[in-house]
């Protein structure tokens, strides 16, 4: 049986650092080759990941700083070959190696990802033929997207000022590294953010370039958002990637692959000093087709002259039809002046005073006439609408009710005014006011029992009265 009073005890964080020590010095420096399985990048930049085989798997992390030198971008299923240490994570109880340095295990694996990612995006069809559009023949605006410290814009720069010296706008980014896929994607829908009219002028077509190198230098132009962003642009792309033996997958989406970045601008511009002997050619043809038509059309107009008549000939039964109607016109002129005049004459004696005078005392008499018919119909008129009026008042006199109340009847209001049309709208104690014909007086409804009769007045005596009736009040 173990004696266990002679055993050190350890607390938890002990073992923890002792086990980390023994770790970190057994394995401070490891190479392992394994497939990727989770890769994650937070926000602080730190990668972490699986590496594993068939039948094991080691959690694995690479600080930020290590991140940003990698030139390819980790993919769950990649095969890679990683170099660091062998540490431990005493918060989880478990054992992880730190990266140091990571590469594709051989250009096969590299290449097994690309054949893998252009299939996929080939079946997506951005790459179809169809999706391409044709490069303008003469842009105005140019818009590059590279680093702006290499030789490729010096390259596409001289070309394109020995051909054809446009205006190019050179969006900066980087070609290589961690980031370049995201800037060269950005500089892409930038381009095609720009406004039209905009202080920036929209590029009418647009170049991809970087200068050669390995699989690995190359492999941002691989990255599906640069993919993806080169497909959905509207404006016209040369992808200019590399050197001619080169192909990465911008080359397929795009609208048109240049061999080399000098290459894409002998595509983008034509050359100027062709394309001026061109004009001045076709100017010097047209001007000559132009004197060739000119002198067949003055021949054939000479041609056909010989057969017209004379002009004489042509105008003279025109001209002698003219005279004639210029005669005709003066006859007829004279003869209307004539006839005008003589009904002048006529109309002017119609037109005598006393003639006048007559007219106007005849018109004067029927005049007076229609005046007196008329004050006679309206007096007529007036004298039945006053007889009506007064059967019409009349008539209402007889149905006014102060009539009717001057025969002893009377208008009962209650104390909001309204008219009481029925017993059942009165309640005992409820005041009323009633309206006879000469005034009103105010009363209060009782229980419903009829009021005592008012005793008759005592028959005055003939003897005190001397025969003759007193008044009743």
């Amino acid at each position: 049986m173990t004696d266990l009073t002679n055993t050190p005890e350890y607390t938890v964080s002990e073992l923890a650092r002792a086990l980390k020590r023994t770790v970190e010095e057994s394995y401070a420096f490891v190479r392992v080759r394994g497939e990727l399985g989770r890769v994650t990048i937070p926000k602080s930049g730190h990668m972490y990941l699986d590496l594993k085989d068939a039948e094991a798997v080691i959690d694995g992390v690479m600080w930020k700083g290590v991140v940003s030198t990698l030139n390819f971008r980790p993919e769950e299923g990649l095969e890679v070959i990683a170099e660091g240490r062998l540490s431990t994570f005493p918060g989880r109880s478990k054992y992880q190696i730190i990266i140091e340095r990571m590469e594709p295990a051989g250009a096969g694996a590299l290449m097994a990802l690309l054949e893998e990612r252009k299939r996929k995006l080939a079946a997506e069809g951005l790459f179809a033929q169809e999706r391409k559009r044709a490069i303008p023949y003469l842009p105005r605006v140019i818009g590059v997207v590279t680093s702006p410290t290499g030789a490729v814009i010096r390259d596409i720069l001289h070309r394109l000022d020995d051909r054809f010296p446009v205006h190019v706008l050179v969006w900066p980014v980087l070609v290589q590294g961690e980031g370049a896929a995201a800037q060269i994607a950005a500089a892409i829908e930038g381009f095609n953010a720009l406004p039209v009219g905009g202080d920036i002028p929209v590029p009418d077509v647009l170049i991809v370039a970087r200068g050669g190198g390995s699989v690995e230098d190359l492999w941002a132009f691989n990255e599906e958002m640069v993919v993806r962003a080169a497909a959905a642009s509207r404006i016209p792309l040369i992808s200019a990637v590399g050197h001619e033996t080169d192909t990465t997958l911008i080359d397929f989406a795009s609208d048109r692959r240049a061999p080399t970045p000098t290459g894409a601008a002998e595509m983008a511009v034509p050359v100027r000093r062709e394309l001026i002997e061109r004009v001045e050619g076709a100017r010097a043809r047209l001007g000559g087709a132009l004197l060739r038509m000119v002198e067949r059309k003055e021949a054939g107009l000479k041609a056909a002259s010989r057969g017209l008549p004379r002009p004489e000939s042509l105008i003279g039964d025109a001209q002698q039809r003219l005279d004639y109607a210029q005669e005709g016109l003066k006859r007829a002129l004279h003869l209307g002046i004539e006839r005008r005049h003589t009904r002048l004459e006529r109309l002017s004696v119609q037109l005598r005073p006393q003639g006048l005078r007559r007219e106007l005392a005849e018109r004067a008499t029927r005049l007076d006439v229609a005046v007196q018919r008329l004050a006679g119909a309206g007096r007529r008129y007036l004298d039945a609408q006053e007889r009506r009026l007064k059967a019409l008042n009349s008539t209402l006199e007889a149905l006014s009710h102060t009539n009717v109340m001057r025969r002893g009847f009377a208008l009962v209001k209650a104390s909001d005014g309204a008219l009481v049309r029925s017993a059942g709208m009165l309640k005992p104690g409820q005041g009323v006011s009633l309206q006879f014909a000469d005034g009103e007086r105010s009363a209060a409804i009782t229980d419903g029992a009829p009021p005592a009769a008012p005793r008759k007045a005592a028959k005055p005596s003939k003897a005190r009265d001397g025969g003759k009736q007193g008044s009743l009040f």
